[in-house]
Order: C-alpha cells, then structure tokens, then sequence
C-alpha cells in the first residue's frame, strides 16, 4: 500500500474514543495481572483443574461484560443492535 501511495492512515481519534480503549486497556491489563496471566487462558485452566477461582470467574466475568456495554454510550461509541427478524 505505500509503494503504491495508498498508505495514508487517520489519525483524527475522538477523546472519547481514545479514553474509552486506554481505560478498557488498562482494565485488562489490570484483570490478567490478577488472574496471574491471560484471563480466559486462567478460565480454562482453571476448570480442568477443578479449581474455584474459575467458576468465580464466570459470574464476575458476566457482570464485567454487561458494564462495559452499558458504559460504551459514555465514550462515544454505539452499541450494536440486531436487526428484528422478519416473518416469512
């Protein structure tokens, strides 16, 4: 794409946007820092070994995912909707 000089990236990012990725950023990097690495990958693991971190990870998990998709209207960012199927 540079060579053929269609490389040209936008760099016009609203705040909002850029705050709303840096602070998920950081909320990530925070939880794999408590799951003492990948969060899924301790999941996972975790229920192989039987242990109960995993199963409180689920709920938690849940929770943590229905708040970040309610927040996104703060940041700027639209929450996708399906569109209603249609009767044949």
């Amino acid at each position: 794409a540079s060579a053929a000089g269609k490389f040209a990236p936008v760099w016009k990012v609203p705040a909002r946007s850029l705050a709303g990725a840096v602070i998920g950023g950081l909320l990530l990097g925070y939880g794999a820092r408590l799951a003492f690495g990948c969060n899924i990958g301790a999941y996972f693991s975790g229920i192989l070994s039987g242990s109960l971190h995993a199963w409180l990870w689920l709920p938690a998990a849940f929770v943590g995912s229905t708040l970040g998709v309610r927040l996104r209207p703060l940041f700027g960012l639209a929450v996708e909707k399906t569109p209603a199927a249609s009767s044949c």
